[in-house]
């Protein structure tokens, strides 16, 4: 057994079935690559962490791919939340799931890959790799970061960790604190560039189809739509949809969609409500205030129906994607635990995000969102204008490669 299985056997009881998907992935991942590696074509190699940083680096893919198609890419995932999500979707060449960061893999999967370019996004950074990377010679970059001083890798004990960065031969940060950190630590090779997660989330909402059941929901009411819920929101955002006298819509959008939670959701609910999953062509939908959207794919189209829109999880850990409702300029609501993420800190500095911290704030910002349409609109621009300002990190990355 080797040093990869005797790791994830030791965390499997805590992590249970993703760690089954990602055991089942890697156990055949140097073979896949093997078959899938095109010996004629350059390699470009991209790796992210999960969805969130997919859909960062995916402007980049495309652009690359565009300008450059005598280029095989290839992508690697670490979470198996992202991988079984995109391994057919994605116009990379090969998608595989990262073996364990050990210096053996790293020397097996570069020794396979033999890249000429290497993007790592964000932050899942590994150090084997990043060294062996180094080693060789192989230009890397890193897309989107976002560096604090407080950052693992700048600890006095982890020289090591800190070393490893020395791979990158850019580092494309989102924002001027990031470059000040870097440089700080003596790394000058840095651009702020920008996140490119803004210019997905454009491009989404260029695209963005009508969707039908969406508007006949609707009708010429007020959409508030809760987006990526988890059950501390539901606590607070489904009493006051049942209690308030305010006319309006709501489509509730749960982080986990299984049977379980979106039951607990349905005997909450008091106002007429319909499943997504219920919802036939001979459906009238006039008849429900509530719409539960017990799937996924389809959020992020859905914003750009919204009056306000309120982000789950910021009473957790970290809040979900905001930067997909501020594209389409609309008020944005969450939970206090914020400061993880730029684009929130940055909205709510402006006025475009208000946060809440209990029932009785949620209740006074949404009877005034929903009464006051002159607050509505000023929230609207102001989320607006931030999101297109925050376009273009991609042509600012293509333009330095």
């Amino acid at each position: 057994m080797n040093i990869s299985e005797k790791l994830l056997m030791l965390f499997g009881n805590f992590f249970g079935q993703k760690v089954k998907h990602f055991k089942t992935g890697v156990r055949n991942t140097f073979t896949d690559l093997l078959a899938c590696r095109k010996r004629d074509k350059p390699l470009i190699w991209f790796h992210v962490s999960s969805l969130g940083e997919y859909e960062q680096a995916l402007p980049l893919i495309e652009e690359i791919k565009n300008q450059h198609p005598e280029y095989q890419v290839v992508l690697s995932f670490f979470s198996p939340s992202g991988y079984e999500v995109k391994k057919d979707k994605t116009p990379a060449d090969c998608v595989f799931y990262l073996p364990v960061d050990t210096p053996a893999n790293a020397r097996k999967l570069l020794d396979i890959l033999q890249p000429e370019k290497v993007f790592f996004v964000k932050y899942d950074l590994w150090p084997n790799y990043l060294l062996e990377i180094k080693k060789r010679q192989i230009p890397a970059y890193l897309v989107s970061a976002l560096f604090s001083s407080r950052h693992s890798f700048f600890k006095p004990y982890n020289k090591w960790l800190k070393g490893s960065l020395g791979a990158f031969k850019i580092f494309f940060a989102q924002d001027e604190n990031t470059q000040k950190v870097l440089h700080e630590q003596g790394f000058d090779n840095v651009v702020v560039a920008g996140d490119t997660r803004f210019d997905r989330v454009y491009q989404i909402a260029q695209k963005s189809e009508k969707l039908d059941f969406v508007e006949k929901f609707k009708q010429d009411f007020p959409l508030l739509v809760a987006g990526s819920t988890w059950t501390k929101d539901e606590e607070l955002l489904l009493p006051y949809i049942n209690e308030t006298p305010l006319r309006f819509k709501t489509i509730i959008a749960p982080h986990e969609v299984h049977r379980q939670h979106v039951d607990e959701i349905v005997k909450a609910i008091k106002k007429p409500y319909i499943l997504y999953s219920d919802i036939q062509p001979d459906t009238d939908l006039t008849q429900y205030e509530v719409l539960i959207l017990n799937t996924i794919g389809l959020l992020n189209k859905i914003y750009r129906y919204a009056e306000v829109v309120y982000i789950g999880n910021g009473f957790g850990k970290s809040i979900h994607n905001i930067q997909e409702p501020a594209v389409y300029g609309v008020p944005i609501i969450t939970g206090p635990h914020i400061e993880k993420f730029k684009e929130a800190v940055d909205l709510h500095q402006s006025g475009g995000l208000v946060i809440v911290n209990n029932a009785v704030e949620l209740q006074q910002i949404l009877d005034e969102l929903f009464t006051d349409e002159t607050r509505r609109q000023k929230m609207a621009e102001i989320t607006r204008n931030y999101a297109l300002q925050n376009v273009g990190a991609t042509k600012k990355i293509v333009k330095h490669l």
